[in-house]
Order: structure tokens, then sequence, then C-alpha cells
């Protein structure tokens, strides 16, 4: 995956599920570093990632945060790890790396689970503004 921004972290997302859209709108918002960039799930791209590292989909098809070369971490780990490099007052989500990573990662899949029925499903992905288009690959 050598075209990949090497210097970047990159956050695959539910591209029709309506919670992730708004998340990845948050950490647009809050990105003041401009450390993320943003790959739908569903896309091309997206699955060439997860084959590349090797994710199996059954397992988690909600948000991945990919760091290229590095590493890569899925379920509340992604979560905390992308709430920690926001930095500021989101950085403090670390406390919760003290919780053992199958309760963590129980709440995060029951959310992840009802996430459709409780906001909604989009038809298609988002399609970015041309502001934003440069934080998607």
């Amino acid at each position: 995956m050598e075209d990949l921004p090497q210097n970047k972290k990159i956050i695959l997302f539910d591209g029709v599920c309506n919670l992730c859209d708004a998340t990845v709108q948050f950490i647009i918002k809050h990105d003041k570093k401009d450390v993320f960039r943003f790959v739908p799930i569903q896309s091309d791209l997206g699955q060439s990632i997860i084959q590349h590292i090797g994710i199996d989909t059954s397992k988690t098809d909600s948000i991945i945060l990919y760091e290229p070369g590095h590493a890569y971490y899925y379920k509340a780990e992604a979560a905390l790890k992308i709430a920690t490099a926001l930095g500021g007052i989101y950085s403090g989500m670390a406390i919760f790396t003290i919780l053992p990573k199958g309760l963590s990662n129980a709440v995060y899949d029951y959310i992840a689970r009802n996430r459709y029925k409780w906001y909604g499903k989009k038809n298609d992905c988002m399609i970015p503004t041309p502001e934003m288009k440069a934080k998607f690959l």
C-alpha cells in the first residue's frame, strides 16, 4: 500500500452509517493538526486496505484506524486512539484505556450493533464537500 500517505492516520469508516458520518464530521472539525485521512469501508480502497492488513470484517464493520507502516486498531481501541490524537480535552478519553479490552469492546459492539436502528442509514456513501475532499483518499 505504497500509495497511502505514510505520515497520516487513516480512518476507515462505515460510509452509509449516519453515526459514522457524524463522527467523521466531528473528527474533521477537531483535527487541528491535520493528522487524519478518511476512507469508506465500502470503497475499493477501503476493501484493499482491509485485505492488506488482514482484518476479518465479520469481527468489525464500523471503524478501523490504520497507521501505514506501523499498526492498526479497531473497535474501542481505535476510537480511543483517535480521541487521544485529537488532543485537547479529547485526549482525556485515554483514561478509558484502563478498562479491560473485553469490556470496552462490549460497549463498542453494543453501540455498533444498534447504530442503524438508532441513527439510521443512508443509501449511498457521503460525498465530501469541495473543502473536505483533501481529507478523503
